[in-house]
């Protein structure tokens, strides 16, 4: 099973307000998406790849309400809090976090959690704290992992080293895969690979020879879990990626990275058609 995701993170936020967004106005932005999609991608065996778009909170009612019938579109949303809600026991006091089944209940099946900056704002809290074990980054993550299956969700989660951790990057990425999916159903999670060290301007991309070295461990690491590039499923890598047999899908975010900035579904289509078809 393969296994493409589209993280659409702040891309809903206008130009004007220095975002990306010149595809639709707020109101329709998930809208647009969903129905500007789903029709080609039901030319896909569902049996033989599954997709899934994670929207900021604000649009997950109008991407939901998007999906037209057999909809081959999965909804999810950015993380889900580590508590949640509970017959007879907490009703959800939780002010500014988004409890798994207040996601469930508007409609997500899936949510991604632990990406790179998800991480970095869990660490620089936990640093104003006076606490740099990286370890606790990783129990916060696996208590949302479990918040999330235990509601039903499906969870991409998502490991990386940085550049400083390059030289040992067999023990970050293996204790994020130890502490983050310890007492976690692993059948409702697939792993996402993002090497943080070689994302961004004027930094070179992680090579087919290295991402194939990572998948590897993590497949041996997890007895073979599915594993997909979280990197960066673009037009210029989706051939090559393709051919790692290791890897099984990519999480796609920006589709335009010169110009006009930003994310088109046009060209998410073609980033798909160009890892399909190998």
């Amino acid at each position: 099973m393969k296994h493409i995701y589209l993280n659409l993170k702040r891309f809903d936020v206008p130009v004007e307000y220095g975002g990306v967004n010149r595809l639709a106005p707020l109101q329709d932005w998930a809208r647009v998406i969903v129905e500007s999609t789903q029709e080609e991608l039901k030319s896909y065996d569902p049996k033989e790849v599954e997709f899934a778009m994670y929207f900021p909170e604000a649009h997950l009612l109008g991407a939901v309400a998007a999906k037209g019938k057999d909809s081959p579109l999965q909804i999810g949303c950015q993380s889900v809090y580590r508590m949640d809600t509970a017959v007879g026991g907490n009703f959800g006091a939780f002010t500014s976090n988004r409890s798994a089944s207040s996601m469930v209940a508007v409609g997500c099946t899936t949510t991604i959690i632990g990406h790179c900056e998800e991480r970095n704002d869990k660490a620089g809290v936990l640093a104003e704290a006076g606490v740099t074990d990286t370890a606790a980054v990783n129990r916060l993550l696996n208590q949302e992992i479990r918040c999330a299956i235990a509601r039903g969700m499906k969870v991409l989660y998502c490991i990386g080293e940085k550049s400083e951790e390059q030289e040992h990057w067999e023990k970050v990425l293996g204790d994020q895969l130890e502490i983050g999916l310890k007492d976690v159903d692993k059948e409702r999670v697939v792993i996402a690979y993002e090497p943080i060290w070689s994302i961004g301007p004027g930094k070179t991309p992680a090579d087919k020879e290295y991402i194939t070295k990572i998948a590897r461990f993590v497949k041996e690491k997890t007895g073979g879990m599915d594993i997909v590039y979280g990197g960066g499923l673009k037009q210029d890598n989706a051939a090559m990626l393709a051919s790692i047999p290791e890897i099984d899908g990519g999480l796609i975010a920006l589709t335009r990275f010169s110009g006009e900035i930003g994310y088109y579904p046009e060209e998410y289509l073609k980033i798909i058609r160009l890892y399909m078809e190998k």
